[in-house]
């Protein structure tokens, strides 16, 4: 794991060079590169290895990825969106390079990063990088994260009562499109990378779907339980905002006890279709909340 990600920031680092106008470069690269756990690179390069793949063809598209990721925190973290002022334990993009700018280079990660695979993955040939095309531009776009972004937003001030039946619903919804889909780009990426049939890319969907839900879950119940200094950013927002959250609409004990159950889906997935992962098998440990 930590092999890959020294790898990771080491490619980041030379795909995002400072160029003219700086200010627009440091901004981009700035939240791209903040320490963090490169959660989605490392399972695209782990997907493509596990089917046989090369790792060095997938680097672009991992990093490209995790691009996305920094995207998508840039945005979210808009006083317009959640006002955060802290991500990954640093002040948040908007509040070094102004809101503008930090608009302006979450737009511009958004074309940078595919750029970046078209650019350094020639190699894979035209058929491939358009199916990886495909794949990140419906992830990133109004049938992915921004999907899920929106009905998030719609969700706040709900009054939350376990007897509305929608609430269910709408809350998988944000959990698959606001975190899933990403998780789904990596590992499909990967796959697809690869060389990975039909049946096999079914079967990592499945689980990177399952994966990405119980990861959101983990996050909702570390919204209550964390501290900043764990979490390296301000916590206790969902509830002041009155998110629909897991926590909020099951309560504390209910969550820890589905989230332990989809990760043990999660190791059912991979056992059922002999994928090993010691990787994968780290990642899911360390969601687990007991």
């Amino acid at each position: 794991m930590n092999n890959y990600i020294e790898l990771i920031d080491k490619k980041l680092n030379e795909f995002m060079p400072i160029c003219h106008p700086q200010k627009i470069f440091k901004a981009m690269k700035y939240t791209v590169t903040l320490p963090g756990k490169r959660l989605r690179p490392v399972m695209c390069l782990e997907s493509c290895k596990m089917f046989g793949g090369k790792i060095e063809d997938a680097i672009p598209t991992a990093c490209a990825i995790e691009m996305l990721h920094a995207q998508t925190l840039i945005h979210d973290d808009l006083p317009c969106m959640d006002n955060d002022m802290y991500r990954r334990g640093k002040l948040t993009n908007h509040m070094v390079f102004g809101e503008a700018n930090a608009v302006l280079a979450g737009d511009a990660l958004l074309s940078f990063a595919p750029q970046i695979i078209l650019k350094h993955s020639k190699n894979l040939g035209a058929e491939k990088l358009i199916k990886i095309m495909e794949e990140y531009f419906y992830a990133a776009g109004a049938y992915g994260v921004i999907a899920g972004q929106v009905v998030d937003i719609e969700s706040e001030k709900f009054e939350v009562t376990q007897e509305d039946e929608q609430l269910p619903e709408i809350l998988n919804y944000i959990h698959t499109h606001k975190t899933a889909d990403l998780f789904k780009l990596a590992l499909r990426t990967g796959a697809i990378i690869a060389d990975a049939a039909d049946e096999q890319l079914k079967e990592i969907t499945e689980f990177g779907q399952t994966m990405g839900v119980a990861f959101q879950i983990a996050d909702d119940i570390l919204d209550v339980t964390s501290t900043f200094e764990q979490m390296g950013k301000t916590l206790g927002k969902d509830k002041e905002a009155e998110k629909l959250t897991y926590v909020n609409l099951y309560g504390l004990e209910k969550s820890k006890k589905d989230l332990n159950e989809l990760l043990d889906k999660c190791f059912d997935i991979l056992k059922r279709n002999n994928l090993q992962s010691e990787i994968f098998e780290q990642i899911l440990n360390k969601i687990r909340i007991s």
